[in-house]
């Protein structure tokens, strides 16, 4: 990732930073005033969405420590170990209020104020926003952390979505209907849960240095099919780190040639790979003679 890429990704977690202290203060207030405990649970996980924010930031930078003696790859294999500890931290939060959500239900309680549906419905909009605008930051920089935060907006919008309609349930249909806001807020977890799971997958994948990348190795031999010397491509090996990928690929040159222009051609082939493909880290070409 190049500079220009890793201030555009630390702007993005900046940004996710002061929302989710905006939003964990105005959800706290809006819950104890207003009476929702779906809400507070929402401000529950807004405060775990500001710590994931610090360590996604800290990940961020860590990754992008150059490559030294006793990391010759360089760091990037801190982003997917940050991700792990965020996931923890989404399913911290969707078990606090799982567990507070099944004590309200079965507690007596007075029902949400019918004022807390405005709040919410412009949370909802914030937060939706907000995945978008962090998402294609994570995409642009293919970073596996930042991804994770903004699927932490993307959760905060669907727990709102359910305290919303909780709410409306307890405002509308009044004495009997007042455990609709904690039934949301369990329905909330849940959800919380299964976005965990979405998130931790492909980060343990990346570390376990997992097959996902074929429309890349399709990209590879392209721009090695055109490189003056190669005849073609076989083996060709990706594993990712941070927002790197490094490539171990065989390339089939002619049987003929000398060991120095076998390396002139490996060479080549590298510095080419990594000028048209610029999200490439290490490349080690192994050459292959073509007796045929």
């Amino acid at each position: 990732m190049d500079v220009t890429q890793q201030q555009s990704a630390i702007k993005a977690t900046y940004f996710s930073l002061l929302g989710n202290i905006c939003l964990a203060l105005v959800k706290g207030l809006a819950g104890i005033l207003g009476n929702s405990y779906a809400l507070i649970a929402d401000a529950i996980e807004s405060t775990t969405d500001i710590f994931s924010s610090f360590l996604v930031l800290f990940g961020l930078k860590y990754a992008n420590k150059p490559a030294d003696e006793n990391h010759p790859y360089g760091h990037g294999r801190a982003e997917p170990l940050i991700t792990f500890i965020v996931v923890g931290f989404l399913i911290t939060s969707a078990t606090i209020i799982a567990y507070e959500s099944i004590q309200n239900i079965t507690t007596p309680h007075d029902a949400p104020k019918s004022w807390t549906l405005i709040l919410l419905a412009i949370i909802i909009l914030w937060k939706e926003f907000s995945f978008r605008k962090v998402m294609k930051r994570a995409v642009e920089t293919n970073s596996s952390s930042l991804k994770a935060d903004a699927w932490h907006h993307r959760s905060d919008a669907i727990t709102s979505v359910a305290a919303f309609i909780g709410i409306s349930i307890a405002v509308l249909f009044g004495n009997g209907y007042e455990s609709a806001d904690d039934w949301a807020a369990l329905f909330a977890s849940g959800f919380i849960l299964y976005n965990s799971y979405l998130i931790f997958r492909p980060a343990l994948g990346e570390i376990m240095d997992e097959h996902l990348y074929d429309d890349l190795i399709l990209e590879i031999r392209e721009v090695s099919h055109k490189v003056k010397g190669v005849i073609d491509t076989e083996k060709c090996f990706i594993r990712k780190a941070g927002m790197k990928y490094h490539v171990d690929l065989h390339a089939t040159v002619d049987a003929n040639l000398t060991v120095k222009e076998g390396h002139d051609i490996a060479h080549l082939l590298k510095d080419t790979l990594r000028a048209k493909i610029p999200q490439l880290g290490h490349v080690l070409i192994h050459i292959e003679p073509n007796e045929f």
